[in-house]
């Protein structure tokens, strides 16, 4: 006789992550970056693969995110629990029952400034034909009843639970069929309780978003020179103020520390490979300042940079 370990079950799997590297590698179905906001993070993420489509659970820790969805896909998100603290989605935050959605290369940015609790449902291929909203670029924001988000979020943990009991190896595609199905209908649920709310018209608007992704890979070029703020907006043919407050809007921080934080966090990844010296990554990066960077560094991370180039070379 089999025993219940030898059960069939459909394909369910939790991974726990004390690394922020090894959570970055976990990620699937986008292409993803991440900058943490604490020093040490404890996250986890339950992966349910059904016949076409992923449920994904994840417990997250404070984090910058830029997000793109691979192609020939469609991605509901929205959270599982209650706090009084928002993500910032697309350069906005409310306290609202929200749910957002993306197709095939579209992308996204988020800032959460708090360890949350986040679902999303991938499913393969893209929706076409069930009236959900149209996303071009970027992920948009719907604001929805509670209830609508209430029986979206029962679904997901129903069928998250069902999926750990055992099955008969016939049921198993049936089984996991059906389980979609009551997603797409707990979806199709949400998007038919949506609320008329003006404030989504500003994380939904393609061309701020489209600017805010071209100050961000201008940014991006080359972090180790000198970033001038004027040249930036010639660049991008925006006035100095106005570059200072989409990053402001969207990063929810000034820009000054929004790439001394984001050079920091590079600084440790080449460390954390094994890097020849400190100092060369330091330098590669921008920090000049050698003493002023280590002091920056402890206080980010809680130990030295030498400390953590020594623990790269000892993996």
């Amino acid at each position: 006789m089999n025993s219940i370990d030898d059960v069939p079950r459909l394909a369910i799997q939790t991974f726990r992550f004390a690394d922020v590297d090894e959570f970055r590698s976990a990620i699937r179905g986008l292409n993803f970056e991440f900058t943490p906001f604490v020093r040490r993070i404890s996250a986890e993420q339950t992966i349910l693969s059904l016949p076409g489509c992923d449920v994904n659970l994840t417990r997250t820790f404070p984090r910058m995110v830029d997000a793109q969805l691979v192609e020939n896909c469609t991605a509901i998100g929205f959270t599982m629990d209650d706090l009084d603290v928002p993500v910032r989605f697309n350069g906005s935050q409310r306290t609202r029952p929200v749910v957002v959605i993306g197709s095939g290369g579209a992308a996204y940015t988020t800032v959460e400034e708090v360890q949350r609790q986040i679902a999303s449902v991938v499913f393969r291929p893209e929706v076409r034909d069930r009236g959900w909203p149209a996303t071009l670029s970027s992920f948009k924001i719907f604001e929805v009843s509670a209830a609508g988000l209430h029986r979206l979020r029962t679904v997901v943990r129903e069928v998250l639970a069902e999926a750990t009991d055992p099955a008969e190896a016939p049921e198993l595609s049936l089984k996991g069929a059906a389980m979609k199905e009551s997603l797409l209908g707990a979806v199709d649920e949400a998007f038919e309780s949506v609320v008329s709310a003006r404030w989504t018209l500003g994380p939904n608007d393609e061309r701020n978003f489209r600017m805010f992704q071209d100050i961000r890979a201008l940014l991006t070029e080359d972090l180790s020179q000198p970033i001038y703020s004027d040249e930036i907006a010639r660049k991008l043919g925006l006035s100095v103020r106005t570059m200072h407050d989409v990053v402001r809007r969207y990063r929810g921080m000034s820009l000054h520390r929004y790439l001394r934080l984001r050079r920091l966090w590079l600084v440790r990844r080449q460390l954390l490979a094994g890097a020849d010296s400190v100092k060369a990554v330091a330098l590669a990066f921008g920090f000049w300042h050698l003493s002023d960077f280590s002091r920056s560094y402890r206080v980010q991370f809680g130990e030295s940079p030498s400390q953590t180039l020594g623990r790269g070379r000892g993996r």
